[in-house]
C-alpha cells in the first residue's frame, strides 16, 4: 500500500510543478518577444529614414518609387522576423505540424545575448526543414532551457552544437557543449525535481520539467556527459515520433 501523506506529497509536487511550467512557458515567450523586438529594430530604423527621404522627395516621382520599394522591401523583412518567430511563443491546446529547425533558431534568438558575450562558437549541423507535430510553446521552452543550460556550462569562447536528424519515424535533436560537464555521481540525478549543482541559481526544476514535455509528446530525453578535464562537456538527445 502507498502511504497517503507520500501520495498527498506527490500530488502536490505534480501541481507545483505544472504551476511552474506554465510560468517558465510564459517567461520563455517575453524573452523571445524581447529579442525579436531588437531584431525588428533594424528594419524599422531603417523604414524611418526611407519615409523622411520620401518626404523631402516628394517632387520626384522617380526617387517616391525607389525609396517605396525600399520601405517594402523592410516591412517584409519585419513581418517574417514576426510571423517565424513570434507564432512559437503561443501555447497551443493541441500539436501542430512545425519546422523544428525554425524553432531552433526561435530558441537561440532567447539566448542570442549570452552567445555574443561570451563569444560562444555555435556549430549547426541543420537541414533546411523537419517538420514534427509539437505544442510549440512547450517544445520552445525545452530547447531554450537545454540551451541555457549548455551556456550556463560553457566557458568563455566554448562550443554549442545543435543537430536535427528526422530518421525512422523519429526526430532527434540533439543538444551538446563541451563545457564543465556533469559529475559521475550527479548523472542520475539531473532530471530530478529539485536537483541541481548552481546552488543559489535556479530551481532544479528545468530538466525535469523538459523531460515531462518531451514525455508528453512521446518521447524520450537522455544525457551522456563527462566531467573530465580536457574531454570534458554534456550531450542531451530527444527523439519524438512524427
Amino acid at each position: 500500500m502507498h502511504d497517503p501523506i507520500i501520495l498527498d506529497l506527490q500530488h502536490k509536487l505534480a501541481i507545483a510543478t505544472e504551476a511552474l511550467r506554465k510560468s517558465e512557458e510564459r517567461a520563455t515567450a517575453g524573452q523571445l518577444a524581447l529579442e525579436v523586438m531588437h531584431d525588428i529594430r533594424n528594419p524599422l530604423e531603417s523604414l524611418r529614414n526611407l519615409t523622411y527621404l520620401t518626404s523631402i522627395e516628394a517632387d520626384n516621382p522617380d526617387k517616391v518609387r525607389k525609396y517605396s520599394a525600399l520601405a517594402d522591401e523592410q516591412m517584409a523583412i519585419a513581418l517574417d522576423i514576426a510571423d517565424s518567430t513570434l507564432g512559437f511563443a503561443r501555447a497551443s491546446i493541441s500539436p501542430r505540424s512545425v519546422n523544428l529547425i525554425k524553432l531552433a533558431e526561435a530558441a537561440l534568438r532567447i539566448h542570442q545575448q549570452t552567445i555574443e558575450a561570451k563569444q560562444v562558437r555555435l556549430v549547426k549541423d541543420l537541414p533546411n526543414e523537419v517538420v514534427a507535430p509539437v505544442y510549440t510553446g512547450e517544445m520552445l521552452q525545452v530547447l531554450s532551457n537545454l540551451i541555457h543550460n549548455a551556456l550556463d556550462a560553457l566557458p568563455p569562447a566554448g562550443t554549442l552544437c545543435l543537430r536535427f536528424r528526422k530518421r525512422r519515424g523519429e526526430v532527434h535533436l540533439i543538444v551538446a557543449d563541451n563545457g564543465h560537464g556533469i559529475p559521475d555521481e550527479h548523472v542520475d540525478s539531473v532530471f530530478q525535481p529539485f536537483f541541481t549543482t548552481k546552488e543559489d541559481r535556479g530551481t532544479g526544476l528545468g530538466l525535469a520539467i523538459s523531460r515531462r514535455i518531451v514525455e508528453r509528446h512521446r518521447g524520450t530525453i537522455r544525457m551522456r556527459s563527462s566531467a573530465r578535464p580536457g574531454r570534458s562537456g554534456s550531450i542531451f538527445k530527444i527523439s519524438i515520433p512524427v
